[in-house]
């Protein structure tokens, strides 16, 4: 959370000094698609199978300067959470994740009087924790990896400088194998290392403020 802290300061702060500059904050949900994690979660579950695809919560910034009217380059701080949980015959097992989602972006910007509607992508670094906890024992792991995105937004405005934000996003991310010192997550049922790569499909919502 330093780390979001530390770039909502920088965004601010580069949005004082430069004009044409698109402030956003919002939340979102996410879908995701992990199949070596589904796999995994599977051995915990009372149920046959693990859903497909499992939700998250999502919280995010981003900051985009215009380079002309209809370009324009940006940076965002996705932060993510996922968690599972299950008893079985008096076995307790639970698994979270917090999912942090750096990105430089650059959209296709089609402006109007009191909208804009932009199309991009972008890719940044991902960085995984996860912490496990079997008969009330928690481990912690940790994965580095890299992540690309498509996207759609739109902006209304709502008074002054300030727009309601909507967003559809397509993620492929790649953090990897989650390791600490003992090792690394391991799927024993199918002998194999346990990734968290992901295809997800997110919604969000927000508040923009345009520095013109």
């Amino acid at each position: 959370m330093k780390k979001a802290l530390l770039l909502i300061i920088f965004l601010i702060q580069f949005s004082v000094i430069n004009a044409q500059v698109d402030l956003t904050g919002g939340m979102g949900i996410s879908f995701v698609y992990t199949p070596s994690l589904n796999d995994y979660l599977t051995n915990f579950s009372s149920s046959e199978e693990i859903p497909s695809f499992n939700s998250t919560v999502e919280f995010y910034i981003e900051g985009d300067y215009s380079l002309k009217p209809s370009f324009q380059l940006g940076l965002e701080y996705v932060y993510s959470l996922y968690s599972y949980n299950n008893s079985l015959q008096g076995f307790n097992y639970e698994l979270n994740y917090q999912h942090y989602k750096p990105s430089i972006l650059a959209y296709y910007v089609i402006p109007g009087k009191g909208y804009k509607i932009k199309f991009g992508g972008g890719a940044g670094i991902r960085i995984l924790n996860l912490d496990q906890k079997i008969y009330g024992a928690t481990e912690s792991f940790e994965a580095v990896g890299y992540g690309l995105l498509i996207r759609a937004q739109g902006h209304t405005t709502i008074g002054g400088n300030f727009y309601i934000n909507i967003g559809a996003t397509t993620r492929y991310d790649h953090p990897g194998v989650p390791e600490n010192d003992n090792g690394e997550l391991y799927n024993n049922i199918l002998d194999q290392p346990v990734n968290i790569n992901s295809l997800s499909f997110s919604v969000d919502i927000g508040i923009s403020y345009f520095f013109e």
